[in-house]
């Protein structure tokens, strides 16, 4: 079972994008699950959502306490939220940041090495018009991690976006082509 976390704001998509990659996972034949964790915050407020994908039946319920892969929506919440808080030794980390991976390294308190980045908020200004992060993240969590087909996300987006689908699949793939890989320079 492969678990993510992902760290946002209200009104920035976090819950979306687990939800979107729950249904590429299950349009692909596996089993997956999304869900949100926040109570009565308002939009703006640090919220959490979670997935997992598995090709077995997922019978726990349970907020993801040790995540495969963390996305960070907004780099504000690296000094507010400890984003790394229980991920185990592979974990990597997806930031929305064109800051060093090194300095966002010390901010965060793992290895570069373990942190991908994408600038998210410059890709959704230019593709989607707004600065809404989630479906670009999605696109550089998937390119880091392959555990869900782009296609298959690709059609949830289209589903759930209809006519501003093509400008959120815009920036889904440009995050593929753009995001910095853990390990790389």
């Amino acid at each position: 079972m492969f678990e993510i976390r992902f760290h946002g704001r209200g009104g920035q998509g976090a819950v979306t994008s687990a939800e979107l990659l729950a249904i590429g996972a299950i349009a692909e034949g596996q089993y997956a699950q999304a869900f949100p964790s926040f109570g009565p915050e308002r939009r703006g407020a640090p919220v959490i959502a979670f997935s997992r994908v598995s090709d077995k039946p997922i019978r726990v319920r349970t907020k993801v306490e040790t995540p495969d892969a963390v996305v960070v929506l907004d780099p504000s919440l690296l000094t507010i939220v400890k984003v790394a808080d229980g991920m185990h030794d592979d974990a990597v980390i997806v930031v929305n940041s064109g800051h060093p991976r090194d300095q966002l390294a010390e901010q965060i308190g793992i290895a570069a090495d373990r942190i991908a980045t994408v600038n998210a908020t410059h890709i959704a200004r230019e593709e989607i018009g707004r600065v809404i992060t989630n479906t670009t993240m999605l696109g550089a969590l998937l390119k880091v991690t392959g555990i869900v087909g782009g296609e298959a996300v690709e059609q949830a987006l289209e589903a759930r976006f209809g006519r501003i689908a093509e400008r959120n699949i815009k920036a889904f793939r440009r995050a593929q082509e753009e995001v910095l890989l853990p390990g790389h320079a």
